[in-house]
């Protein structure tokens, strides 16, 4: 049975819309506690370090975490394996060119393909740079502040940060009401209100994420 539906184009636009909401969710949560950093530094390393504490004792230390990690890795295989499937798919229904040009398509449905593979090389070199350190210059292990700093005091940390949000931007917005249509929550009289969510949602995580290379580029975080 669950084999069936995983085969199926609405199976595989289902997993898409869950995984794609469950993402969505962790970055309203991530961008917001992202935004501590504005409060000084003990506010935001107090933060990465209840992180690590969540549900202690019953939990052990990090273990939390860990099962978040996990669940986020799962939700942007199962994303990521679903666009590039149903996208192979697309392609081998229509073998030959259209006869005539279809009308263009918005700028953040061109872009979905190309957003969701500058996505998956941004949180590969996030993770290196503020989790692991791999390639991260003086990286200090327990030192979230002035690690962050010490990246969005580079031009290539704030070139990358900063494009990939924009990406995130526009994969959000044609997503989130994307999501809405596959599991039959859009309807032509909530079209609108949907597409406005999208947009909110859109440039509030954009701006919320971009603030912060921002303001140590202008030193407002120091």
């Amino acid at each position: 049975m669950a084999r069936t539906v995983w085969d199926s184009t609405v199976g595989k636009k289902t997993v898409m819309a869950v995984s794609g909401l469950i993402m969505l969710l962790y970055l309203v949560v991530h961008m917001i506690g992202n935004l501590k950093i504005f409060f000084g530094a003990g506010e935001f390393d107090h933060y990465a370090h209840w992180l690590r504490t969540v549900g202690e004792p019953f939990m052990h230390y990090e273990w939390t975490l860990w099962l978040v990690r996990v669940a986020l890795v799962v939700a942007v295989v199962a994303h990521a394996v679903s666009a590039y499937q149903l996208s192979r798919r697309d392609i081998r229904a229509r073998p030959s060119k259209y006869m005539h040009k279809k009308p263009r398509a918005s700028y953040a449905t061109r872009t979905m393909r190309w957003g969701g593979i500058i996505l998956g090389l941004f949180i590969v070199w996030h993770v290196l740079d503020l989790t692991t350190g791999t390639v991260h210059p003086g990286f200090r292990p327990g030192h979230p502040y002035q690690n962050v700093v010490d990246t969005f005091s580079t031009w290539y940390g704030n070139v990358i940060y900063i494009v990939a949000m924009l990406a995130l931007g526009l994969h959000v917005r044609h997503g989130f009401w994307s999501a809405a249509q596959t599991l039959g929550v859009g309807s032509r009289r909530r079209d609108r209100t949907l597409k406005t969510v999208a947009d909110v949602l859109a440039l509030l995580l954009t701006a919320g994420f971009i603030a912060v290379p921002v303001g140590v580029m202008t030193g407002v975080v120091s």
